[in-house]
């Protein structure tokens, strides 16, 4: 397993990194992050993506099933200058009660739309959550690509680099992690992101069949985290390649989506 999945606090340096340099860029192009501003993340985990938009002054919510992962995020933000800008709750979205939290101006969600199981519910009811001429931000890696399965968890070294073995049937896949000695709780984990993994085509007939228009859109060959994790410059997908349904899946390793309700 990758140090840096240890390691918290590199993490979380990590998520801020991405979030400032690309994420807000990407947004800001059509629309304006200000202060005073409602932004939503779901899926914060420790909370990293929040500080650049905590930092511009922006009303900010995170909200997370992990409830370890709240805490960690709650530490972080114990002594920041806008702190009071700041809600984090443990729990489940959806049993979110009417009228505990407002209609937001931005929901964010970065890589976090794979791992959630009947995606066409989730969509139609976050749905709710949005003001008015409010905004998603959605980023995810496309289910084909190299490390759509998340191996890169693994405790084998040579699985954690090994791209594409999550494309086997579910018996194969489970057959190799076995193999190369992963505890079942790993192999569980593994195959459910097998079980909710997403891509490019079912996230745009999601988008359409929810009533969303995307506003913008981009696919990237070399994923934006990967310059802050392993010093790679990002870059987006060839032209010609982005076109190509289903082929794409296998070389994009990101998508940004900006979409807004119809």
């Amino acid at each position: 397993m990758h140090e840096r999945h240890l390691n918290k606090k590199k993490y979380f340096e990590e998520q801020c990194y991405t979030t400032l340099r690309y994420v807000i860029p990407f947004i800001e192009e059509l629309f304006a992050i200000e202060r005073g501003i409602d932004v939503l993340e779901i899926g914060c985990g420790h909370g990293g993506n929040l500080k650049p938009f905590l930092d511009a002054g922006c009303n900010v919510t995170g909200i997370d099933i992990i409830d370890d992962h709240v805490a960690l995020a709650r530490e972080s933000y114990k002594d920041h200058p806008y702190s009071r800008n700041l809600r984090l709750i443990s729990g489940d979205i959806y049993l979110v009660k009417e009228g505990e939290l407002p209609q937001f101006d931005l929901i964010v969600m970065k890589d976090v739309i794979e791992h959630i199981h009947n995606q066409e519910r989730f969509m139609g009811y976050v749905k709710g959550f949005l003001k008015p001429g409010g905004r998603m931000f959605i980023a995810f890696p496309p289910w084909r690509m190299p490390f759509g399965g998340h191996q890169q968890v693994c405790e084998s070294r040579l699985l954690s680099v090994a791209p594409y073995i999550h494309l086997f049937p579910d018996p194969v896949y489970r057959f190799i992690l076995h193999s190369f000695g992963e505890r079942e709780t790993r192999i569980a984990e593994l195959l459910e992101v097998k079980s909710t993994g997403l891509s490019i085509e079912r996230f745009r007939t999601i988008v359409a069949k929810e009533k969303f228009e995307v506003e913008k859109v981009q696919l990237y060959l070399v994923n934006p985290n990967y310059e802050i994790k392993f010093r790679l410059k990002p870059r987006v997908q060839f032209p010609a390649f982005t076109s190509l349904p289903y082929f794409r899946d296998f070389l994009t390793t990101c998508c940004y989506y900006l979409i807004r309700k119809r």
